[in-house]
């Protein structure tokens, strides 16, 4: 229902829409009190409009990326309460003054004081206005400050050296979050996972070093548990092959490998590292065998086994230069407990900084400071809130009224001097110039609600810059015809920032898109029909001739083999009386019809218009029809606004949509043609005596050469010597016989 309201609208009409005229302050503010129903749309998107897209975002108050009425109205409600009067906004301004603002509502006082500040941190304290340019860039808002309230701490931030490596550290391990000035912070989160890693790293450190059979080699333990565990499969491996060896003498050869793989691999090219060598035993085979640890050792595995026998056998044993298969045993039991303390260790981002480097943040207290750092950048929320409802005031100054005439109504749509917010470019094909072009995203989703629009529509794939960048836009055809617009046709396409982009029609929906073209429709498809024919007879006497040539040929091939057939002739004289007939009746139509035709005498001409009506007239009928039916709503909404209207696009508002080529005023233009076909003069001569046969005709079926023919050329000479006879006497009536003959005709005339 509408709101009861003293504000008085003023509606115009345009392409047979009506729509509101927003012209004053006064029509914004009460933009509240107006019936939905009367609003053009009631939703936009926010991405993929010529408008600017922060300007949009920070009207949808949900973030779901589309702007609708509810929210519209809120920003009304914002700019009231901020500024003195809306009529400020009617100018579109880049800069606002600071004298606009009302600084008689906490809010309008709130943004008055960050508009003060933001000027003073960019050196201008005393400056009368905000301008675009001066919140366009946050960095230079915030250059000079250490906080901005964004709850986002950098390392510059930091009042000494070890915080700013503590955050840094923190940077490394957990990603940024870029601050207000651009620079690389960190934010709660980013810090108190960090710190949480941090503990549990080093609590599982002390666990370690709290537990003597974590380490039972001291400080070389963990270098010792790696060599085990680099050589514990291939170590094992040869213990059990010894007690195979052991066990059946005959396995001994095959645990060895057989002098066959030897040979294999000694025709190659033999490194000390080869994956054949690698594959073989660790030493030689033998039952009861000791594992060697300096002589008698695969070469592949020689310093594995020599990093074992320092770093483990060693401190475990002293030195010796082989190991039995109790001590290999004894050394992995003493440990197993440092490979289940190693087992236990937390995944974490900070295993990288190192034990050592854990322990000292956490000695350091990083973590209190950190957290200090964030309190007092969090401490000036309210100022940063306040510096973004100044960035919104500045950019609703200059963008919302033009949102409004794209919105509420379609003023810029209807309006040849201005460009609305969802046209991107123009394009430019066929000798003409689409200046509607919208664009899309998904050519075949957005063709299924966009054909009810009633328009010839054009999707075409864009590229630029070799294929690297790509788009695809809609474009409206609304003048001329479609007799050469087809699938894979060429043409450039030019962007709002006058960037030019090769442009390819990959879809097309067809639909009317000129009286003209409906006018000569049916006379193009008659000629067409008339060339399909053509084409189809000349193609099957073509193949009835190269059929009969083919059966000649063979004739002649065969000649020999065949016997003489007597043809007889036939004469079907039935068929001949049948064309007969048809011819007949053909010609006496025709005759009636040219008889008819030039009966009109002075009527003609009103005759060739009832003919040329009768053919053109339903063609052209439907077309207007259709034409009147054109609609941009659908159009729009396959793209995700809700268009509240019927957004019209008749005949003569989609002339102005589609420009047709037209040489310049004043330009001089010849006809000569150097490559002109020359002239055959038959046709003229065919088409002259056709017609003059078909005057002539017509004149004599309807009468009018009797006169001349009695006036210039006079009675024959036998009609005028010639005097006929009286007429016979009447008979006295007397009753006659029945049955009596009747008298013979008197014969005195001849």
């Amino acid at each position: 229902m509408s709101t009861a309201s003293s504000h008085t609208w003023r509606f115009y009409r345009a392409g047979g829409l009506d729509q509101v005229r927003i012209e004053t302050g006064a029509d914004i503010e009460n933009l509240p009190s107006l019936d939905p129903k009367l609003w053009v749309a009631l939703a936009c998107p926010v991405k993929g409009l010529e408008f600017d897209e922060k300007t949009l975002s920070l009207i949808d108050l949900d973030q779901d990326s589309r702007v609708r009425h509810s929210e519209i109205l809120a920003a009304v409600r914002f700019l009231k309460e901020r500024l003195r009067s809306l009529d400020t906004l009617v100018k579109g301004s880049d800069s606002l003054a600071l004298a606009a603002i009302n600084d008689a509502t906490p809010e309008g006082k709130a943004a008055l004081a960050s508009a003060r500040r933001i000027l003073a941190n960019l050196g201008k304290p005393d400056a009368p206005e905000v301008a675009f340019s001066d919140i366009a860039d946050p960095v230079k808002i915030f250059a000079g400050t250490k906080f901005n309230g964004d709850g986002v701490v950098t390392a510059e931030s930091a009042d000494d050296a070890d915080t700013a490596a503590t955050i840094k550290d923190i940077l490394a391990t957990h990603g940024s979050t870029p601050d207000r000035a651009g620079l690389p912070g960190v934010d709660k989160p980013r810090i108190d996972a960090f710190f949480a890693e941090i503990k549990a790293l080093c609590d599982w450190a002390s666990k370690g070093d709290a537990d003597p059979a974590v380490n039972p080699f001291g400080a070389s333990t963990p270098a010792a548990e790696a060599a085990v565990k680099t050589v514990r499969c291939k170590v094992d491996d040869f213990f059990a092959r010894c007690h195979l060896a052991a066990f059946d003498s005959r396995a001994l050869a095959a645990v060895n490998r057989a002098e066959t793989e030897y040979l294999a691999i000694a025709a190659k090219d033999l490194t000390v590292t080869a994956q054949e060598v690698a594959g073989f035993p660790v030493a030689l085979i033998e039952p009861g065998k000791a594992l060697p640890l300096v002589d008698g050792v695969n070469p592949a595995w020689a310093a594995a086994i020599a990093a074992l026998r320092t770093a483990a056998v060693a401190p475990a044993f002293g030195a010796k230069t082989s190991l039995t298969e109790a001590e290999w045993r004894d050394l992995n039991a003493k440990l197993t407990p440092h490979e289940a303390w190693l087992a236990a260790k937390p995944a974490t981002k900070v295993d990288a900084l190192g034990i050592a480097r854990a322990r000292a943040i956490l000695a350091s207290g990083a973590e209190a400071k950190v957290a200090d750092l964030l309190a007092r950048d969090l401490a000036l929320a309210d100022e940063s809130k306040g510096i973004d409802a100044v960035e919104k005031l500045v950019r609703l100054n200059r963008d919302f009224v033009r949102l409004l005439n794209n919105f509420v109504s379609f003023g810029d749509f209807y309006d040849p001097r201005k460009i609305p917010v969802f046209r991107v470019g123009r394009l430019f094909l066929d000798s003409r110039e689409c200046h509607l072009c919208i664009r899309v995203e998904d050519a075949g989703k957005h063709a299924a609600m966009a054909g009810l629009s009633k328009c010839y529509l054009a999707y075409c794939d864009l590229t630029r810059k070799g294929g690297a960048e790509k788009m695809q836009v809609l474009a409206v055809f609304s003048q001329g015809d479609s007799d050469y617009l087809m699938v894979g046709r060429n043409g450039i396409f030019v962007d709002r920032k006058g960037q030019d982009w090769d442009a390819t029609i990959a879809k097309i929906i067809d639909a009317p898109i000129s009286i003209r073209q409906a006018f000569f429709s049916p006379y193009k498809k008659f000629v067409r029909m008339i060339e399909e024919q053509i084409a189809k007879r000349a193609a099957d006497a073509d193949a009835e001739n190269n059929a009969k040539l083919a059966e000649g040929a063979t004739k002649v091939a065969n000649a020999d083999k065949l016997k003489p057939k007597e043809e007889k002739k036939t004469f079907d004289v039935g068929t001949i009386a049948a064309l007969g007939v048809g011819l007949g009746a053909i010609g006496t139509l025709l005759g009636g019809l040219i008889g008819g035709f030039l009966g009109l005498k002075y009527y003609m001409p009103l005759g060739v218009l009832g003919i040329i009506l009768a053919i053109s007239g339903p063609s052209m009928l439907i077309a207007a029809l259709k034409l009147r039916q054109r609609n941009l709503g659908p159009i729009l909404d396959a793209k995700g606004w809700a268009i509240n209207g019927r957004v019209k696009v008749n005949i003569p508002f989609g002339t102005s949509l589609t420009h047709a080529a037209e040489l310049p005023e004043g330009s001089e233009h010849t006809t000569d043609d150097p490559f002109a076909e020359k002239p055959n003069p038959w046709p003229k001569i065919i088409t002259a005596i056709a017609l003059l046969s078909f005057v002539v005709f017509g004149c004599y079926k309807a009468g009018l050469f009797d006169g001349f023919f009695r006036d210039t050329l006079g009675k024959p000479t036998w009609a005028t010597d010639y005097t006929p006879p009286p007429p016979p006497p009447a008979a006295p009536a007397t009753p006659a016989a029945p049955s009596a003959p009747a008298a013979p005709a008197t014969t005195e005339a001849k």
